[in-house]
């Protein structure tokens, strides 16, 4: 291949490669190197386009760009013109192939797509961003260890809704079968996918991960992620999608399984005995239907359904591993009550984690409180319970729940977000109604099997402390407390802060601080006395 029809920067790296190359003799002991020391310096370019220029170095370097075991290419307008003769001139084992478009059409994608399914013996990444796409889409964060937090599994906003982007039709091109490839992520920009019935078997392939997608022939796609055609997978997440009115899926191996916003959607069924990880999220809810769903996961441990749910038409089966459950979100002042919340959470009286989070929206005035209609919570060990404040006090709400889960043991405590807050506002307005539901300053709380609690994201406004001061009051065999303040808190802010905290506390409980640096990094904070 001509190093000087694959396009990109790095003109400064090669230059110093080449300046490198020779020394003031003249004599090149760079290209001495034996092959997998080099190798390692071409793949730190980041770019198969970059690397593939070194040929003009010496003749030492030609062509041993071919021999690198991954390849990239940065996000560019019209990939196919490079990639496709890249693959074609490729030798070695091709383990990685990381691929950016800017609003690529599906003809570009189809040029280069079959012959890397071909070639793949590892994990394929293609990422298509659109104009109208305002950020980068970011999966789920995973739980940490095997923990289902509520920072973890929230919601997350679609760009702009997504729904300009994906109004406009921009034709397909056809998902070939990767025969060797382990991992394969498609995030197509809206691009439409055609899943073919009899395309092979994906007979390696452990991960699959599907973003911004136009299906065509969309009952197809429960076929493809089948046993009969996908073996060995593990893990499924189907994100930001059009054309799946009725999804079926049938796996003997996926254990983790990610469905969100997949638009239209009328019916799932899923029977995967080994499940362990379920998360389904805002797939019936956008339209307003009732959900039908019959889910037959009996290993699942952790079920997240943040959607609508009625329990007439969405069967969960048994699931006799489960240990936590996450519902949707449950607005604290609103018109509409949260019946997915509740009806969710009505299929379970003991539960080992519930994360829970509230919201108040910003502008409450004249809306209901609805934190009334919460009659009952499961029995719980641990709970994980986030509250997206937006300046207003939200005492009363936390009160409540605490109130309804009373038994618990553990306690993580996630005071406030910017992730759903319109603005950093500080406090609500003077007379807001949030401020009307004070019976919880005076009314009686026994916490007595309450250890450990973690509070993040604490400002250390007045609301905030008022309730912390209640909540060691409460908690009366609280042996553990750890505060992570949010970024914005100052150091001599966060001094004061540990005082207060400090004087609400009783010797016997151990209480650890923690700030962010100027680096935005988490660090353990002891003030000075």
């Amino acid at each position: 291949m001509d190093p000087s029809r694959l396009s990109g920067g790095h003109e400064g790296q090669l230059q110093l490669a080449a300046k490198l190359a020779e020394d003031v003799a003249g004599v090149d002991r760079l290209s001495a190197l034996p092959n997998d020391v080099l190798l390692r310096i071409l793949a730190r370019l980041g770019d198969a386009a970059a690397a593939a220029r070194t040929s003009v170095l010496a003749g030492r370097w030609r062509r041993l760009w071919a021999l690198l075991p991954e390849l990239r290419f940065p996000s560019s307008p019209s990939p196919r013109r490079h990639i496709l003769s890249a693959l074609l001139a490729h030798e070695a084992p091709l383990t990685c192939l990381d691929v950016g478009g800017e609003d690529a059409a599906p003809e570009s994608v189809a040029a280069w797509l079959p012959t890397a399914a071909r070639r793949l013996s590892g994990s394929l990444v293609f990422t298509n961003r659109r104009a109208a796409q305002r950020r980068p889409d970011s999966h789920p964060r995973q739980p940490r260890g095997r923990r289902l937090r509520c920072s973890d599994q929230r919601p997350r906003r679609p760009e702009n809704d997504d729904l300009d982007a994906a109004g406009e039709e921009r034709g397909d091109f056809e998902l070939p079968c990767f025969g060797n490839a382990t991992t394969v992520s498609l995030d197509l920009g809206w691009l439409g996918l055609a899943v073919p019935r009899a395309a092979g078997v994906f007979a390696r392939l452990t991960e699959l991960s599907l973003n911004h997608v136009r299906f065509h022939r969309p009952a197809v796609l429960g076929d493809a992620v089948s046993s009969r055609r996908c073996p060995c997978l593990e893990k499924l997440t189907v994100q930001h999608t059009l054309g799946l009115s009725d999804l079926t899926i049938r796996s003997n191996s996926v254990r983790h399984m990610e469905l969100a916003y997949l638009r239209g959607l009328q019916q799932l069924t899923v029977d995967a005995p080994a499940l362990e990880h379920l998360s389904v999220v805002c797939c019936f809810h956008r339209d307003q239907i009732r959900p039908v769903a019959n889910i037959s996961a009996r290993q699942v441990k952790e079920l997240r359904w943040a959607d609508s749910f009625d329990r007439r038409s969405v069967k969960l089966g048994k699931m006799k591993h489960l240990q936590s459950v996450c519902p949707m979100l449950f607005l604290v002042y609103g018109i509409i009550p949260n019946d997915g919340f509740r009806n969710f959470l009505r299929c379970f009286k003991i539960i080992q984690e519930l994360c829970i989070t509230v919201v108040y929206m910003l502008d409450i005035d004249n809306l209901s409180y609805l934190m009334e209609d919460i009659k009952m919570l499961p029995d719980v060990a641990s709970l994980d319970l986030r509250v997206v404040a937006n300046g207003h006090a939200t005492g009363a709400s936390l009160f409540h729940v605490l109130k309804m889960c009373s038994g618990i043991r553990e306690l993580i405590l996630e005071l406030s977000s910017t992730d759903l807050e319109v603005t950093e506002q500080t406090a609500c307005p003077v007379g807001c109604v949030c401020g009307q539901q004070q019976n919880w300053k005076t009314e009686q709380l026994m916490l007595n099997r309450l250890q450990e609690v973690e509070i993040t994201e604490l400002r250390g406004s007045e609301n905030e402390l008022t309730f912390m001061k209640k909540l060691f009051s409460w908690a009366t065999m609280l042996k553990k407390m750890t505060v992570t303040f949010k970024s914005l808190v100052t150091e001599s802010r966060a001094k004061e802060l540990c005082l207060v905290l400090r004087s609400f506390s009783r010797p016997e409980i151990s209480l650890k601080f923690y700030i962010y640096n100027k680096d935005k990094i988490k660090v353990l904070y002891v003030p000075e006395d």
